[in-house]
């Protein structure tokens, strides 16, 4: 067991050093055309504002220069494990030219990213080349005594291979001692070296209280959500009121102002209009039952989110299973948004998937309300601008909640909602 361990660790560890060097070459093949270009039509670009075209190429130049920046932040997170921080100010989608262009040039961040070219181009190639250079060298030294210096130096000259001169066989052996010796060094320190790198640009992309920026961004991105939704839920109350109750409440009063009237003249058609009235109030209060259950169902209120979902569930005209394991409540707060939004999301299933059966998990891990909805329908799902889930994204994130979404053509559906929260 502990052999098998120790030689999968092995194994990982070889496969870390080869990636590193390759990774390493693919970096610096691709660090000098692309810093350059981008550098060089930065500068043009900038140069040309005053003309006025500048002011047309400018936000496209930065913009591939911010996706540069972005890939290698990519790249520093996935391969290496380091975080980059970044906090670009937002643009306005429909931003003339003249603001596009300033507002980017007004951003700091767009100031790093610039600065960073001439580094990526100079040191970062650099450093993204010791990887594959670490890695091939001693191979190179480990394949002299097989002759490969004679095709160096064909008229028997010397080949120098470190400081090492190859002029026959023992010294291409020595050679591959030294090879050997070097491997050795790259075997430990070649992942580190691509680390450098990426430590490199972090240096300079990295935005001081970066985190925070793009905390307040979204926490007001969030609460004009949460105000816009709440102003939303305020008219759809009114109308429903207007349209439903209120009209039904109306008309009873109007049928019992005739049955007043008509209650010695025409007992009969008295006695018709107050069972029309009778049927009105239990129809008003049945809409203002249901009113208030789109408000906060009473359900929820009295035996929490779990309970609440299976009712919810149980009125779905497909089939439904409900897993709930939780030990606590959460928040009212964030009871009711997850309520309302699985009940968006089981519409939306409803409308729109053409599945038979769904199926609900709820339960709480390592501080996080986690809610999956999976369905067997066609498919095809996604988050967008009129879309339901895109109403499911703003309810949850005003409580720095999360959506996610797999939905590939022919199904399955499944909706991951997480929030974080304490259950009491």
């Amino acid at each position: 067991m502990n052999t098998d361990f120790r030689h999968g660790g092995v194994r990982e560890h070889a496969r870390e050093v080869v990636l590193a060097g390759v990774r390493g070459l693919v970096l610096s093949v691709a660090v000098l055309p692309f810093g350059v270009a981008f550098l060089v039509l930065t500068l043009l670009s900038l140069a040309f504002v005053p003309l006025g075209i500048g002011l047309v190429t400018t936000p496209w130049v930065l913009t591939g220069v911010r996706a540069l920046a972005d890939t290698r932040r990519r790249l520093a997170d996935e391969w290496c494990g380091i975080r980059i921080r970044t906090a670009y100010r937002p643009l306005p989608a429909d931003a003339n030219p003249w603001s596009r262009t300033f507002g980017m040039l007004r951003d700091r961040q767009t100031w790093r990213d610039v600065g960073w070219l001439p580094v990526d181009i100079t040191a970062g190639f650099l450093t993204a080349l010791l990887p594959a250079v670490a890695l091939l060298y001693p191979v190179e030294g480990l394949l002299l005594p097989a002759g490969l210096w004679r095709s160096y130096v064909p008229d028997g000259g010397t080949y120098w291979y470190a400081f090492v001169p190859v002029t026959g066989q023992a010294t291409a052996f020595g050679a591959a001692a030294l090879g050997a010796v070097l491997l050795a060094v790259a075997w430990r320190y070649t992942p580190r070296l691509l680390g450098a790198h990426f430590r490199l640009a972090r240096a300079v992309l990295d935005t001081p209280h970066g985190e925070l920026t793009e905390r307040v961004r979204v926490l007001t991105e969030t609460r004009r959500d949460a105000v816009d939704t709440s102003a939303a839920e305020l008219r759809r109350i009114e109308r429903d009121l207007h349209d439903g109750a209120q009209a039904r409440l109306v008309a009873m009063g109007m049928d019992l102002g005739t049955v007043e009237m008509l209650l010695d003249k025409d007992p009969q058609q008295a006695r018709k209009l107050l069972a029309q009235a009778r049927r009105s109030s239990t129809e008003a209060l049945e809409e203002l039952r249901d009113l208030v259950r789109g408000i906060h169902p009473p359900v929820l209120a009295e035996r929490g989110l779990g309970d609440a979902v299976r009712a919810l569930a149980l009125r779905l005209p497909l089939a439904a299973e409900v897993s709930v394991e939780l030990p606590g409540r959460p928040d009212a707060p964030v009871e009711s948004a997850a309520y309302f939004a699985v009940s968006e999301v089981l519409t939306n299933a409803v409308k729109h998937s053409g599945a038979d059966r769904v199926w609900v998990d709820l339960h709480h891990t390592d501080g996080m309300l986690r809610i999956t909805v999976t369905d067997n329908g066609r498919g095809g799902a996604a988050i967008g601008a009129g879309s339901g889930l895109a109403g499911v994204e703003r309810r949850l994130g005003t409580f720095d909640g999360v959506l996610a979404v797999s939905s590939p053509a022919g199904g399955p559906t499944l909706v991951t909602m997480e929030i974080p929260c304490a259950l009491s």
